[in-house]
């Protein structure tokens, strides 16, 4: 049984939602994917998530991503793009927690700290506030005690708002002044943070239902003799002691609780605090390994490039003599008893060859010659293997323009071939399109006037050429139809062909 493409088994279970194909393309692919995340995140974890959510998005567009596919296309590219966007959208997430829990945090060492103020001003801050005068107790009673804001305090007050702030303000600065006397020293502003933190606690549910419970029941009974007025006295004595107790201790339980949360509070932000300075730590080692390496990389592919162009020099030259022999071979001028005229033999073959390629660099410059913008592509191998035979006739230069046209068309049509594979790929393919719209797909990058001469046609077009599908990208137009030859490329997938000119579909015969 043949093996299904990526394409196929996609479309299996796009339109049929068959499972098992789905299986095979996490089978397939799932060692690519958590690779590339673990390399990226360093967390093994966090990998196996990241792949996993790169799947179900696979999964979630694979109708909108089977309709692009061509038949024999891979999701090797798709899936690395979609690790990495999975593994940047994680490290942004990340990152927002972090600076939301330090944040957090923060907030909690502050309240604590007003915390601490509030234990040293508590024990006599009723005695401050009934030192004050009227005016100065009512207007902190208000703001920190009812939580009211500046306006609701003006309009109680019958001022404006900025005038129940500076009201505000002078009390502060009075408490202030009252525990400063006493040695309890602190600012206006904590003081301010310790009353709007600490002032006012919640009493005890169901407290406030007791309470009306029994005011109601006392204010209802008719007391007329002395005898119940001094039972309700009684009674209001001790609902008054109970409910004095009762306040206590809540507010006792309230401080151990606050206390105790404050403490595990700290804790917290210790851990988080090395964790975090560990983080920080680990993320600076990946990035001094990552500009290693990428020196290291890039180091490497400069002595490649190099190597690939010593080699490139060497495999010419050894062709060029090869050539040399095999010229002057057929002529006897290769023999061994004679070493001398050997060499006399190859160097004027070699500048007789060499001068060919000149003169014809200099030729294909005229406009008559038959140029193309193709031949910026052409490499000195190129000139040489066409300058090898002799170019004396009219004939011959046309035949070695055409040869030159060949090898050039050649290289163009396959950097063409290659973007619209990848455009077919990403975009909804719906030929025929305009060729400029490949340009951020073209490596290396082709002019304009190179893209013109080309075309999306329909295959029938051409006769005897099959690519598999409907159309073929090739040439508009032969520049020399008695020498030159159609070249023919499959725009879906790598597949060449080529043919004369002048061999015409049925319909124009």
């Amino acid at each position: 049984m043949p093996v299904m493409s990526d394409a196929q088994l996609l479309r299996e279970y796009a339109e049929r939602g068959h499972e098992p194909a789905f299986r095979e393309l996490v089978g397939r692919y799932a060692d690519l994917v958590y690779s590339a995340a673990l390399r990226q995140t360093g967390s093994a974890d966090t990998a196996s998530e990241i792949a996993q959510q790169v799947f179900v998005d696979l999964a979630r567009k694979a109708g909108a991503l089977a309709s692009r596919l061509g038949t024999e296309s891979s999701l090797a590219g798709w899936l690395h793009r979609g690790t990495r966007y999975a593994v940047l959208t994680h490290l942004r997430d990340t990152r927002r927690r972090l600076k939301y829990e330090r944040q957090t945090m923060e907030h909690l060492l502050a309240d604590s700290e007003a915390g601490a103020d509030w234990e040293r001003i508590r024990p006599t801050l009723d005695e401050a506030l009934d030192s004050l005068a009227d005016e100065d107790r009512e207007v902190l009673l208000l703001r920190f005690f009812k939580n009211q804001d500046f306006r609701s305090v003006g309009r109680a007050l019958g001022v404006s708002d900025d005038a129940a702030q500076k009201r505000v303000s002078r009390a502060l600065e009075r408490l202030r002044v009252f525990f400063a006397r006493r040695g309890v020293t602190l600012g206006v502003g904590g003081l301010a943070a310790a009353l709007s933190a600490n002032a006012v606690q919640a009493a005890p549910a169901g407290l406030a239902a007791a309470i009306s419970t029994a005011a109601v029941s006392l204010s209802g009974t008719a007391l007329t003799t002395t005898v119940a007025t001094a039972t309700q006295t009684i009674a209001m004595t001790t609902l008054q002691k109970t409910l004095v107790t009762v306040t206590l201790a809540v507010l006792a339980g309230v401080g151990i609780y606050e206390a105790r949360q404050a403490g595990q509070f700290r804790t917290r932000v210790r851990l988080l605090e090395a964790e975090q300075a560990a983080l920080v730590e680990e993320v600076q080692r990946l990035r001094g390994e990552r500009e290693e390496t990428a020196r290291l990389l890039g180091t490497l592919r400069e002595e490649n490039e190099r190597l690939g162009r010593d080699r490139l020099e060497l495999l010419q030259l050894r062709g060029q003599i090869a050539r040399l022999r095999q010229s002057t071979a057929g002529s006897g001028a290769w023999a061994g008893d004679q070493p001398d005229t050997d060499r006399d033999a190859i160097t004027i073959a070699a500048k007789s060859w060499l001068s060919r390629v000149e003169w014809l660099k200099q030729y294909a410059t005229q406009p008559t010659s038959g140029t193309i913008p193709e031949f910026q592509l052409l490499t000195e191998e190129d000139w040489l293997d066409v300058a090898k035979d002799q170019l004396e006739t009219a004939a011959d230069h046309r035949m070695a323009m055409s040869k030159l046209r060949a090898a050039a068309e050649r290289k163009a049509g396959e950097i063409i071939q290659r973007a619209l594979i990848r455009f077919a790929q990403e975009n909804q393919w719906d030929p025929p399109i305009d060729l400029v719209r490949l340009r951020p797909y073209l490596e290396p990058p082709l002019d304009e006037a190179i893209l013109q001469r080309w075309e999306i046609a329909p295959q029938d077009r051409v006769p005897n050429i099959g690519m598999g599908n409907d159309w073929i990208l090739t040439q508009r137009a032969a520049v020399d139809e008695d020498y030159d030859l159609r070249q023919v490329f499959n725009p879906l997938e790598l597949g060449h062909g080529c043919t004369n000119w002048k061999v015409r579909p049925p319909a124009e015969r």
